[in-house]
């Protein structure tokens, strides 16, 4: 009798932020997914880096209608898929020291348009460089988790591959060492995160004052 194989515990999203579709920040999500895949956690990967999408014009719209101004590329296609995710992990490229400015356009829209909690949803940043930038990018993509109450899941080192191609990542024992330790670490977290909701609830989030000395004083 073949027994029914046992449904997804929770999803994650990952964004690969490069404009090349198979290459170092690929190999790097690739590399965790198949992680995730053996703790029974549904994966989607998505490419951003080849889309051509604007960066925020904050016009509001997004406030009043839950949903950005543009419909032009991927930003409004995601929201619901990460309203619904327990984790994201966002990969780029370094350029000149700092991700990549496709990825960063579309963090700043996804995160600014989408009005619901991220609360307590686990987040991971990795990226890709042939030497150097690569912990001041690190820093950037994590800035959009702990401004929005999502726990950064770490890893054995800091979450990065180098080369300057898919093939030269493989050779990255380190760094391919370091994304499948970092998808165990995002795996446990969301699995412990649903059990502790599941018996205590999620911590409180305050969310009464805004600073903005709009009086001026």
């Amino acid at each position: 009798m073949k027994m029914k194989e046992e449904k997804a515990l929770a999803k994650v999203i990952l964004l690969n932020g490069s404009p090349h579709a198979k290459g170092c920040t690929w190999a790097a999500l690739d590399e965790m997914i198949g992680i995730f895949e053996k703790e029974n956690i549904e994966t989607e990967l998505i490419h951003v880096g080849n889309k051509d999408i604007r960066g925020c014009i904050a016009c509001g719209f997004c406030k009043k209608n839950g949903k950005c101004v543009f419909n032009d590329d991927l930003v409004n296609e995601v929201a619901p898929k990460f309203e619904t995710a327990e984790g994201l992990v966002v990969g780029s490229p370094v350029y000149y020291s700092s991700p990549n400015g496709t990825i960063l356009s579309f963090m700043d829209r996804l995160f600014y348009s989408t009005p619901y909690s991220k609360h307590m949803k686990v987040g991971a940043a990795v990226v890709s460089c042939r030497r150097g930038g690569n912990t001041a990018s690190f820093d950037v993509l994590n800035k959009y988790f702990t401004i929005s109450g999502m726990p950064v899941a770490s890893s054995s080192y800091w979450n990065q591959v180098h080369g300057r191609a898919a093939k030269d990542v493989k050779k990255d024992l380190e760094g391919l060492q370091t994304m499948r330790n970092l998808a165990r670490n995002m795996a446990f977290m969301i699995k412990a995160f649903a059990d502790a909701k599941e018996k205590c609830g999620l911590p409180e989030m305050e969310t009464d004052y805004f600073t903005s000395f709009a009086d001026g004083k």
